[in-house]
């Protein structure tokens, strides 16, 4: 756990620079992390207003919005959405609200440890171990299989297309060059895709519908 102190104010976060507790948010914590989240000139109006719409649907809907309802609802194109959050949605504009990816499935404020519990799914004879989120533990242990289990549980409208292997094995080949998952922006430009299209080919989400998908997770 890592501290952050700013204007009289003190704030928990853990080894990835999330929020520990969302519930201890203020406006001071966003401030306190804008520049290292390459926006040095400080939170305008616009990114504010972004912020609160996260939080505020946090608040009444249970669950942190998918990039794409955050887009559609802020009349945002998704290179709009990079040029005021640079590093990505969850690890930027979400990190800004005090969010991490364990407050994408709260329901209401509903308990969930901070770190979650391996469970096993198990399809023939093969078992994969994932956490309680669903999310592949080992990124090594992933294969097609996994990936097909996986969509056929987010009810992928028509199952997985070659459109969706396309993004799924760029996914897998980017995190194996470079140890990390890529933001929501690079997979888009990668593949020349607004928003919108990928929503409609992984309407769970990006996170997590594709990362979780190709068997990764960014935390």
């Amino acid at each position: 756990m890592n501290t952050i102190r700013y204007k009289g104010k003190t704030f928990n976060t853990d080894d990835l620079g999330f929020l520990v507790d969302y519930r201890d948010w203020s406006e001071e914590f966003a401030e306190a992390i804008a520049s290292e989240h390459k926006i040095p000139a400080g939170l305008t109006r616009k990114h504010w207003e972004i912020i609160y719409f996260i939080r505020g649907t946090v608040k009444d809907m249970g669950k942190c919005p998918l990039v794409y309802q955050t887009c559609k609802m802020n009349d945002l194109r998704l290179q709009e959405l990079k040029e005021l959050f640079p590093t990505g949605y969850l690890r930027g504009v979400c990190k800004l609200a005090g969010l991490s990816y364990r407050e994408s499935y709260l329901h209401h404020y509903s308990y969930l440890p901070l770190e979650p519990k391996p469970a096993f799914e198990e399809d023939l004879e093969k078992q994969y171990c994932t956490d309680v989120r669903g999310f592949l533990i080992n990124p090594d242990d992933w294969d097609e299989q996994f990936a097909i289990i996986r969509a056929q549980d987010l009810k992928m409208p028509d199952n997985l297309t070659p459109k969706h292997w396309e993004i799924i094995h760029y996914l897998r080949d980017y995190y194996q060059k470079n140890h990390t998952v890529p933001t929501v922006y690079e997979t888009c430009e990668a593949f020349k895709l607004e928003i919108s299209d990928l929503g409609e080919l992984f309407p769970d989400g990006y996170h997590r519908g594709a990362v979780k998908i190709a068997g990764l997770r960014v935390l």
